[in-house]
């Protein structure tokens, strides 16, 4: 995965609650098993009309909005447990998904995919929707050294929540077996050391 540790983007609003896995990529687009081309057909049934031309008001489809942070409605990610969600929303170009409730089996798709759920209070979230909303060329800095949200430029700032092993694989771009073979050295030497120890 690419490393990530600081992010400066513009932001889509989406305050929509309960966005649930086959709102995110629908299960007719799931046979595929590998990664490439589920960010074509992410919010697919938002994004497209019956005749597949673009929802005009639809968020992703406004031009006065870009950036690779999305912040939508409370309980992000329910429904179905598929791992496609995550794959639909970093092809799409989404690094950070900021909302003030994540489902628990979608959280962990998304780290494990090196997209970054950034939970936040309800106060915050609107706050933070009406802003973007309000002026659409708002900058949001997250820094996940810091563990740190803010809106440049505003008062707007918040703390969040990370796994420290999570936080650990995402800022030096680690899937699991990266992080295991990064502690190569260290598991060689322990041990060598152990086997010394056996032998004196």
């Amino acid at each position: 995965m690419e490393a990530f540790k600081t992010l400066i983007s513009r932001a889509f609003p989406l305050p929509i609650e309960h966005i649930d896995t086959d709102q995110i990529i629908p299960a007719r687009f799931l046979k595929a098993t590998d990664k490439k081309g589920f960010g074509d057909n992410l919010f697919r049934d938002w994004r497209y009309d019956n005749n597949d031309q673009p929802n005009p008001d639809f968020v992703l489809n406004k031009t006065e909005y870009s950036g690779q942070i999305l912040v939508a409605g409370t309980n992000f990610g329910c429904g179905s447990s598929r791992e496609h969600a995550a794959w639909a929303l970093t092809g799409f170009g989404f690094k950070v998904i900021v909302s003030s409730f994540f489902a628990d089996i979608f959280k962990g798709n998304a780290l494990n995919n090196g997209l970054l759920p950034v939970q936040v209070s309800e106060s915050f979230l609107q706050a933070l929707l009406q802003q973007i909303q309000k002026d659409p060329t708002t900058l949001v800095r997250v820094d996940v050294e810091t563990q740190r949200l803010e809106v440049i430029g505003t008062d707007l700032s918040t703390g969040f929540d990370i796994d420290p092993y999570k936080k650990t694989c995402l800022i030096n771009g680690y899937d699991d077996i990266d992080y295991l073979v990064s502690k190569h050295a260290a598991i060689t030497a322990f041990e060598a050391k152990k086997e010394q120890t056996l032998t004196a």
